[in-house]
């Protein structure tokens, strides 16, 4: 690094009445409470007359709500392009993000603070096209093609400095160690603190350089695009308020920032810049959201231990403790103030033997493994989700700039009580009450608009239609679905009946019409069910393929029984199912001829979906519609044709039998039509015999009666041949017959030369071949 760029980035000496000259550029690791500490640290020692922040410029008037009292981290700007809503940004931030600390630093004591890096205008314009989306322009050589790789600094400089682990070399050189020197842990500095609280950041800019010098731009070629637009930002905030501004960014920018370029090489750089309209606002986060990579990127693993080691004013380890303790005691695991003393003193004997300051994550959680989880990862695993990662959603005030349709979604969540989530819950509703009905609407409706808050489940109550369960979890990105469905309304319900009434129209297949009416019925939507319906009648006469017809009845079957409890009328439906089902009894029997294996099979669960929504139509239709009867006719058909499918066919018997709408005499004879195979394919024999030996003794009784029935059928000869067949019992798979007992062979897979040579003969004097000689024993 050069001795410009390095006295450029660390901190000028100290000054003889205070800390040293500005700018003070406070090199960070996003979302670091050791950073957000030292940040805290050098801004009460410096004082600066203004705070950049490394942000949206565009989010600086919505900077003032972070020190709103309902303004509760973790916390997200959300950028998204006003024409594109799915393209969008995250900016998170925690309690312990430095951003965070310096903008609520300046916030309370009055200092101007503002964001300084590329605007969200030009960064979503710059974004890559998604995946599917193919990349226009000229192909690339292969040259071309390589990419840098991407440098995690913080990798490099573990590895330089001995450690295998980057997570437990930071934790070591900065979580562990408080503003001052010291090893406390978790101490807030004091106001007043001294003046070397800014010599970190001079030896982490100095650290930076080196890395700056040996990889350039790390593979991440657009930082110099941003680097030119924040140089830019601090001339500008320099000229206003001197050199007293402190600027918090990642460590990465410092070397760049404290660069000497000119200011017209840096307009070079943003020239010509594509630009789109965009919006931003607050959004809750959650700390498993910071667990990933989004946003910042710093992709922390343990945003629930970093919030910890920030919180904790002293005994940072004491304190984990008790709260590991305080979870698995909810859980009803046996865990007492000895356990919690033990896995202390166990964490920090860990640390001195592996020579760290003080113990770390690996060590709490060694600790608690062997003492308070008695060696088991299971609830180890408890621990890991809910205080190593944690589920804390963050809350923003109704102050805060939305899009139209999430301020209707607020107020319908505050109403009904149904507040969002970052943990996984289930919730059961009764129908018929009226709250729990307005929120299953609520909920079907955002299924509609594609914000998956929730998603239906079987539940572990009642079966009944008036009985839903739902599995809710509120994640941050679904903020930008409500942005994206709010081109259809400014409310939940006109949005969701806008985009059904449009997707009605747009559709071509029967079955997606159908799932659509269910769809309507199910979220309230009385204004798109004419246009729903128009699409489906339309669709239903145009449509001759019984299979779309037997995919979209049940559906429609569906709807009828939720049209009944939710009290709507379902005439109109009902006459389109009614018509359906008819045509489908007409159809039925030829489309199930001439079918290939999985054909036959696909055609086998439509009989069966069909069976049961004909099932609910007969439920409720008036007395004399006949309709079950015909479809008993269609049954009998499918199960008496020879040249229908054998799986059709025994599908079709099976149904009838069940019903009780098929005599044991025909059941009898049908059953002996398929058994009759048993003498000629010792497979089938086998099948048979493995299933009734595994009947239990309890229903064998039950059975008996079919199978000697179905035998009594059966000529003398044949039945002789089966039994002589079930006598001998199966052969073995892929044993021989010469290795095996010497007695007859039965059935099986296995060959059976004794009775293959006794054959032999025959067959030779039916082909007229003559007999080979046998050789005379030596």
């Amino acid at each position: 690094m050069s001795g410009a760029a390095v006295a450029a980035a660390a901190p000028q000496s100290r000054t003889a009445t205070g800390p040293a000259a500005g700018p003070w550029l406070l090199g960070v690791r996003h979302h670091g409470p050791g950073s957000a500490r030292a940040v805290l640290a050098a801004l009460r020692t410096a004082r600066p007359a203004a705070v950049l922040i490394e942000g949206p410029p565009e989010g600086d008037a919505l900077l003032p709500l972070a020190a709103d009292p309902h303004m509760r981290p973790p916390v997200a700007l959300l950028a998204h392009a006003v024409d594109d809503p799915g393209r969008a940004s995250f900016w998170p931030m925690a309690a312990f993000s430095p951003e965070w600390v310096a903008i609520r630093w300046a916030l309370d004591h009055d200092v101007p603070v503002r964001f300084i890096d590329l605007p969200a205008a030009h960064s979503l314009a710059l974004k890559e096209p998604a995946p599917e989306e193919p990349v226009e322009g000229p192909e690339r050589t292969e040259k071309e093609e390589e990419v840098t790789p991407v440098v995690d600094p913080i990798r490099v400089l573990a590895e330089t400095a001995g450690y295998d682990d980057p997570e437990r070399w930071w934790e070591d050189v900065v979580e562990h160690r408080s503003p001052t020197g010291g090893t406390d842990g978790g101490a807030a500095p004091s106001e007043g603190a001294p003046g070397d609280a800014l010599a970190p950041f001079g030896a982490l800019a100095e650290a930076m350089g080196a890395l700056r010098e040996a990889y350039g731009d790390g593979g991440q070629p657009r930082d110099a695009v941003r680097e030119a637009y924040m140089r830019i930002q601090l001339r500008i905030a320099r000229k206003e308020f001197g050199d007293g501004v402190a600027v918090v960014c990642g460590a990465w920018h410092v070397p760049a920032l404290a660069a000497r370029t000119t200011l017209a090489a840096d307009r070079a750089l943003l020239k010509g810049l594509p630009k789109v309209r965009t919006d931003l606002t607050w959004v809750p986060w959650t700390h498993r959201r910071l667990a990933r990579r989004s946003g910042y990127g710093a992709g922390i693993d343990s945003p629930g231990w970093y919030g910890h080691l920030f919180e904790a004013a002293d005994r940072p380890i004491e304190r984990w403790m008790t709260k590991v303790a305080g979870l698995l005691r909810g859980e009803d695991r046996f865990v007492s103030t000895a356990h919690v003393i033990e896995a202390v003193r166990l964490a920090e004997t860990l640390a001195a033997l592996r020579g760290r300051p003080l113990a770390g994550l690996g060590e709490t959680t060694d600790a608690v493994r062997a003492v308070m989880c008695e060696g088991s990862d299971v609830p180890l695993t408890l621990v890991r989700d809910r205080l190593i990662v944690g589920e804390s959603l963050g809350e923003v005030p109704d102050t805060a700039p939305a899009v139209p349709l999430q301020r209707d979604l607020n107020r319908s969540q505050r109403t009904l009580r149904l507040k969002p989530e970052a943990s996984e819950r289930e919730l059961d509703l009764d129908l018929r009450k009226e709250t729990d009905a307005a929120r299953s609407r609520l909920l079907h409706r955002l299924r509609l608009l594609d914000v998956g808050w929730g998603d239906p489940v079987a539940g572990r109550g009642s079966t009944g239609t008036f009985r839903e369960s739902w599995r809710l979890r509120w994640d941050p990105e679904l903020y930008v679905r409500v942005a994206e469905a709010g081109v259809w309304g400014t409310t939940v319900l006109t949005a969701a009946t806008a985009k059904a009434a449009s997707q009605a129209v747009a559709a071509t297949a029967l079955s997606d019409v159908t799932a659509l009416a269910e769809h309507c019925l199910l979220a309230g939507l009385p204004d798109a069910l004419p246009v729903v319906m128009k699409a489906l009648a339309d669709r239903a006469a145009l449509d001759a393929d019984v299979g779309h017809l037997a995919d979209a009845l049940p559906a429609l079957a569906r709807s009828l029984r939720y049209g009944d409890v939710r009290s709507t009328d379902t005439a109109a439906l009902a006459e389109v199912a009614a018509g359906l089902a008819e045509r489908i009894c007409v159809g039925l029997p030829p489309a199930c001829t001439g079918l290939d294996p999985d054909g036959a099979e696909a055609l086998r669960g439509q009989v069966e979906a069909v069976h049961g929504a004909i099932g609910l139509l007969d439920t409720g239709a008036e007395p004399g519609t006949g309709l079950r009867e015909r479809w008993d006719a269609v049954l009998h058909k499918l199960a008496a044709r020879d040249a229908v499918a054998g799986i059709i066919r025994g599908r079709a018997t099976r149904l009838l039998l069940d019903e009780g709408r098929l005599a044991e005499d025909e059941a009898a004879r049908l059953m002996g039509l398929a058994l009759l195979l048993l003498v000629h394919d010792e497979r089938l024999l086998g099948l048979v015999d493995a299933w009734l030996t595994g009947v239990p003794a309890d229903q064998f009784t039950d059975v008996l009666p079919l199978l000697r029935r179905t035998f009594s059928a059966y000529e003398p000869g044949v039945r002789r041949t089966l039994g002589e067949l079930v006598r001998r019992g199966p052969v073995p798979e892929g044993a021989r017959r010469d290795d095996a007992a010497p007695a007859a062979g039965g059935f099986g897979p296995g060959l059976d030369p004794v009775r293959a040579d006794a054959v032999e003969p025959v067959l030779r004097l039916l082909l007229g071949r003559p007999s080979e000689p046998v050789e005379a024993a030596v």
